[in-house]
């Protein structure tokens, strides 16, 4: 086995490039002129419900559309880059700005008519409560 020194700068630089491949294949621009972003989610399941954690900070709650069709939920929107004063001159400008949408697949488990969504401190919080009629869990005897 070979030692390799460590180097707390090949990290940095490490995470940097994948930053940057994370951007190009998670940013797009559209054909109209504006762009697209893939807003980071986290999902978490409890015994009561599933939660889905948009990350969206600086929208009003109307900017979010949350539609339900068949067993796909999907949350989309449009956070618009205003900028009011010309005097300002950015030097670094690292928010998204511009459309998205994610789609997510909903577990047979999932009350759908409870679904649920609040946005408070930059957080699109969708809750999608579990029936408790609902069993997925069956013995199949063997003939």
């Amino acid at each position: 086995m070979k030692l390799v020194r460590y180097n707390p700068g090949l990290i940095s630089r490490t995470a940097i490039f994948g930053d940057l491949i994370d951007r190009y294949f998670n940013d797009s621009i559209s054909v109209n002129g504006g762009s697209q972003f893939t807003p980071q989610v986290d999902v978490v399941e409890s015994k009561e419900n599933y939660e889905i954690q948009l990350a969206i900070p600086g929208m009003e709650k109307n900017d979010f559309h949350v539609d339900v069709n068949d067993d796909t939920l999907t949350i989309s929107g449009e956070r618009k880059f205003e900028n009011e004063s010309k005097e300002k001159n950015y030097h670094s400008l690292e928010t998204y700005f511009g459309s998205f949408k994610r789609a997510f697949n909903i577990p047979k488990v999932v009350d759908q008519n409870k679904i649920d969504a609040t946005y408070k401190n930059g957080i699109l919080n969708v809750i999608l409560p579990k029936d408790a009629k609902v069993e997925l869990k069956s013995k199949i005897k063997v003939k």
